[in-house]
């Protein structure tokens, strides 16, 4: 139990990434923290960067959440770019909520299954794969094992949400290029898609792309603040001017929308989250008009959807990029305070069935991505001895016949 766990009622493990883990395990060691920029040695008298390494986070949830978690063999991904932060948050044979912390900066989109995740950051795309067999554990305890296998380095492109195609490719929203692209072997990213009112390829983040939605192992809908066609032009847009959009079509399929994020395709319908008005909802594409069905206690961002389950990210307001929108009257009409953390909606009745809370210094989450089958996940981190030392192979060289 470290001391950036809230505890009430309801127990948690937390494995962090920093030196001292108090998990009852072998203390892994983290890296030294690089070198500062604009340090004294070099003259500089810019104040050093914040060291996201050293943030205090704290964590409540639920006090059903680790039985929720454990009867439905479920764990969540869970990002924030704020504090460079994935969680995985699954339960322990103690019958604890687990939150395994490891530090990626700018965590972005998540998305990911019991072998594979993919992790957007600040200037790579992240692959990890589970190393572990069915029915084997590491440390006595975890059922997956994620190992970055790979980070393709795409510059700062503010990437936002990912998807996987039925190919095996990754597609990711480009948000700084206003376009949907996919890795390349040579460049940065190759572009597969814009919307028709974007007319050029430019680093000017004009409307604001930040979702995505795949149907049937294809992008098809994305999420944009507005129809700007002008360099950091959705600022301006943010409380009405949101769309979603069909690529195969180029149809705008709904608009009116305040700041939408997190378009997701479930049992024939389109859910997203109306971000500005604090809303989980779904589209009705004959009106084009957004639906509601859940009022949330933060600024929406991020959705995963699981049998009858959503699971929505809430961060709190900030600065002039989400103050002044409807969201704010709404948390004054129910005498509420923003949220940072979880909620686990009922698709049916919009009940908040668990949820997760983070305070201290992490005020904002990303993405979240529901982790079937996985019930007690870890992943290895960069700043462990573990990334040296975990090696598992497979291989084709024939077993050598004992010697007589």
């Amino acid at each position: 139990m470290t001391n950036e766990s809230k505890q009430t009622d309801v127990d948690i493990q937390s494995n962090q990434d920093k030196p001292e883990l108090e998990t009852g395990l072998d203390a892994v060691a983290a890296e030294a923290p690089a070198a500062e920029a604009g340090s004294a040695a070099a003259g500089s008298a810019k104040p050093a960067a914040r060291d996201i390494t050293k943030l205090k986070v704290d964590k409540t949830c639920s006090r059903g959440l680790a039985g929720w978690l454990g009867q439905h063999r479920l764990s969540l991904a869970i990002t924030s770019y704020q504090t460079g932060r994935i969680y995985l948050v699954g339960s322990d044979k103690q019958g604890r909520v687990s939150f395994f912390e490891r530090i990626f900066e700018r965590a972005m989109g998540v998305v990911g299954n019991a072998q594979r995740i993919y992790l957007g950051g600040l200037y790579q795309l992240w692959r990890f794969e589970n190393v572990l067999r069915p029915n084997e554990v590491i440390h006595g305890q975890f059922d997956k094992c994620y190992v970055p296998r790979n980070a393709q380095t795409i510059g700062d492109l503010d990437i936002h949400e990912l998807g996987i195609r039925k190919n095996g490719k990754v597609v990711f929203v480009n948000t700084k290029y206003s376009c949907l692209a996919e890795l390349s072997q040579t460049h940065s990213f190759k572009a597969i898609w814009k919307p028709k009112f974007v007319s050029k390829l430019a680093p000017e983040d004009r409307c604001h792309l930040n979702g995505l939605a795949m149907v049937d192992g294809e992008p098809k809908y994305v999420t944009a603040v507005c129809k700007s066609d002008s360099v950091d032009g959705w600022r301006e847009r943010r409380r009405d001017g949101g769309v979603v959009i069909d690529i195969d079509t180029d149809e705008i399929v709904c608009e009116g929308l305040s700041m939408p994020h997190s378009p997701r395709w479930h049992n024939g319908k389109l859910w997203l989250l109306n971000a500005g008005t604090g809303q989980l909802g779904w589209v009705d594409f004959e009106k084009k008009a957004f639906v509601p069905h859940a009022f949330v206690p933060g600024f929406a961002r991020g959705l995963s959807i699981i049998g009858n389950v959503a699971a929505v990210g809430l961060s709190k307001p900030r600065n002039q990029r989400f103050e002044g929108l409807q969201l704010d009257d709404e948390l004054k009409k129910r005498d509420a305070e923003p949220w940072c953390g979880v909620q686990i909606i009922s698709l049916t009745n919009g009940d908040v069935l668990n949820w997760i809370r983070f305070d201290g210094d992490m005020g904002e989450i990303f993405d979240i991505a529901f982790l079937p089958n996985v019930k007690h996940p870890m992943m290895i981190g960069l700043r462990t001895n573990e990334i040296r030392d975990l090696i598992t192979f497979e291989s084709e060289v024939p077993a050598q016949a004992p010697a007589a």
